[in-house]
């Protein structure tokens, strides 16, 4: 239970201290960043206050997803209403958090009061942003466990297509929520890429088998995979037989950065659904166990740091909990109490399973 706790919390760390960087209208590169941070002391002297230091709609999102699954429903579609309830009643505070667009687009297609269609969105063009991934890991925290495989898909597809319905969107909800079980099931984090792209033609599948129109999405599902693809080669990491993660000799902030926005559809890395999870998944194989490297590669960077920085942050609290962390970064954290009650109550869900 403890590390559920820690997944909710250190998610939220991870968006607070991405999040300050994406605040400046300039975002700063990650080498001017972590000098900045060296100079006023370190992580180990940081306080993150929710006047200081406050959370983005990434943490506003999940909380969101993490209410619904948290709630009595009786089969699926009843957790779809629920999603969409807790989407539309949140939605009036995120503006001035500066939201994903198309979280806020995407909500405004949400139907609450149309019991049939209430989670049904059109194909969003635009659709392919960060946000679906950074609202979805708590579903791999319910339905983490092998046999449960199926549903994990289901939810986070639809968890995903509600906001961003567009394949390069909602496949990062996937990917998201699938590395998130692969932690909880205590699956060699070398194997994390590999299996998830193992896992998106049953998602293809789901998706053929139960939206009418995915004449849009069959162009897009290619993209998602060639780009992940891609990364686990040029990490030999793509075959079975390959168990080590191997980084450029050279791989300080600079080239991270560039190497950053190579990943990257739009030239600014974690801005989509395939690129977010891959930085937050790169750092977590270079890091180890060591927290302070971890946000030096995926909350101190000059991309979408608060994005990469949530998935991150949640998957090393997974992984590690929260003993490597400074108490600093938590003790006083925006709805501290609340994130932690929700990771208390999906542990105990998902191991009481009916």
């Amino acid at each position: 239970m403890e590390k559920f706790k820690a997944a909710m919390l250190l998610g939220s760390v991870g968006d607070a201290l991405g999040y300050r960087n994406v605040c400046q209208e300039n975002s700063a590169a990650g080498m001017k960043i972590q000098e900045e941070l060296h100079r006023s002391g370190g992580l180990d002297h940081l306080v993150l206050s929710p006047g200081e230091w406050p959370v983005s709609d990434n943490t506003i999102m999940h909380m969101a997803t993490a209410q619904a699954l948290t709630t009595d429903y009786w089969c699926l579609d009843d957790l779809y209403r629920e999603m969409v309830r807790c989407y539309v009643e949140i939605v009036e505070k995120l503006p001035e958090r500066r939201p994903d667009p198309a979280t806020i687009e995407g909500c405004a297609q949400l139907k609450p009061n149309n019991y049939l269609l209430a989670w049904h969105t059109p194909f969003n063009e635009k659709g392919s942003g960060f946000g679906a991934a950074t609202k979805a890991m708590c579903v791999g925290l319910r339905y983490w466990k092998p046999e449960r495989l199926e549903t994990l898909i289901e939810v986070s597809v639809e968890c995903g297509r509600m906001t961003h319905n567009h394949p390069t969107g909602f496949l990062g909800s996937l990917c998201t929520a699938l590395f998130v079980s692969f932690a909880a099931q205590g699956k060699p984090l070398v194997q994390w890429g590999r299996d998830m792209l193992r896992a998106v033609p049953l998602a293809e599948e789901y998706c053929r088998k139960t939206i009418r129109h995915t004449a849009e999405y069959q162009e897009h599902w290619f993209y998602f995979e060639a780009k992940w693809q891609f990364y686990l080669e040029e990490r030999k990491i793509s075959k079975d037989s390959e168990n080590k993660a191997i980084f450029p000799d050279n791989y300080d902030a600079e080239e991270r950065e560039k190497t950053y926005r190579k990943w990257s559809s739009e030239g600014r890395g974690g801005r989509r659904g395939h690129d977010a999870p891959m930085i937050a998944y790169d750092a977590l194989l270079a890091a180890g166990n060591s927290w302070t490297e971890l946000c030096h590669r995926a909350m101190f960077h000059g991309g979408e740091s608060a994005a990469t920085g949530t998935i991150a942050g949640c998957l090393f609290g997974l992984l590690y909990g929260l003993d490597l962390v400074p108490k600093g970064l938590y003790q006083d954290l925006e709805d501290k109490q609340k994130l932690q009650d929700l990771g208390a109550a999906l542990y105990r869900l998902s191991t009481e399973e009916k």
